[in-house]
């Protein structure tokens, strides 16, 4: 069957929420304890949404005896650590997978140096350093025996802009791909005058260093169209790929899934049907919704088999992130 008709009805009760908090990003997986364990980013929901998350958003935990939840949060992670540390002052997108033996936490990380700005001049818009903080984002990985911590944070990012590249400005939406071998394919996203586009390095192990493998991006279209947030694995037979639509242009629904396939991880081919999941929300107690956002999918894996799809969501509307009161992180059974 398709993606899409894989989705089963979401937990009204599940996922992950924090009343004080917008909370975004959720990546999670069974850990040796018995547990589901979910990383996600957070700041404080007394900042504007989208400026709040450059300055101040930092990585969590949180645990549940099911995948489903609800999550309880449990600790702070990667935290504000301090302006001389590349990732020292903002953490976001966590991707949590097992390499080997280790637990790794793909993420984002910035700096910028000075106070942090308050509040009310966030509402105003911009300050200086959220372009600096933005502009400083790379990608990087914490390493730890247990999901449970303590994190090897990397005194350097695992990747980074090139100068004169399509990919100069930043490296952000780390999407790693685990093979059987234990290479290592990371998919990520820049940003270009023309849209946003996908590009994809590559690692022998999580120790070695990450080369591109393509020089050019692996995901662009020639429509106008673009998508950000992708999530890879393998199916034992291919690659496959979801991936939020931010147009509309190629799934037909702004901000929903696209579902994608290669041979070889650099090609890549439209699946059919192309929507992998829409905003629109069937729920366990028979509500059905349309969600303002549904972005940053990932799933669990179970024997490389997809059973659960997560995406960070909101309330409000698609062309915004400024008039949503509430924010969390989703977590939908799929069909075994």
């Amino acid at each position: 069957m398709s993606f899409i008709d894989n989705i089963l009805c979401a937990p009204i009760n599940g996922g992950f929420s924090m009343d004080d908090y917008w909370v975004w990003c959720g990546s999670a997986i069974p850990g040796e304890d018995g547990k589901y364990h979910l990383f996600s980013a957070r700041w404080p929901k007394k900042y504007p949404f989208f400026l709040g998350y450059i300055h101040y958003s930092e990585i969590v935990r949180a645990e549940s005896a099911t995948p489903e939840g609800p999550y309880e949060f449990r600790e702070v992670v990667l935290g504000d650590i301090g302006e001389e540390h590349w990732d020292g002052r903002m953490t976001h997108n966590p991707t949590i997978r097992k390499c080997g033996d280790d637990y790794v936490l793909f993420y984002i990380g910035g700096t910028f140096k000075g106070e942090k700005p308050a509040a009310s001049q966030l509402r105003k818009g911009k300050v200086p350093e959220t372009d600096i903080c933005y502009n400083s984002i790379r990608i990087g990985a914490a390493i730890s025996k247990s999901v449970l911590g303590p994190w090897k944070r990397p005194d350097k990012p695992i990747l980074e802009p090139r100068a004169g590249k399509w990919d100069s400005r930043v490296v952000t939406n780390p999407a790693p791909c685990i093979l059987e071998n234990g290479k290592i394919y990371l998919y990520y996203r820049s940003n270009t005058p023309e849209g946003l586009r996908i590009g994809l390095a590559a690692a022998d192990n999580i120790n070695s260093p990450f080369i591109r493998v393509h020089d050019d991006p692996v995901i662009q279209f020639e429509n106008g169209g673009y998508v950000e947030d992708p999530f890879v694995w393998h199916n034992g037979r291919c690659f496959e790929m979801i991936a939020k639509d931010w147009t509309g242009l190629i799934t037909g629904e702004k901000n929903a899934g696209m579902h994608a396939r290669s041979g070889d991880g650099i090609s890549w081919t439209l699946a059919d049907p192309v929507k992998a999941y829409s905003r629109t929300v069937k729920w366990d107690n028979g509500a059905t919704t349309v969600q303002g956002h549904f972005e940053r999918p990932q799933l669990i894996l179970e024997n490389g088999i997809p059973t659960y799809l997560l995406a960070a969501t909101m309330d409000g509307h698609a062309e915004y992130f400024d008039d949503a009161t509430r924010s969390w992180n989703m977590v939908i059974p799929l069909k075994k």
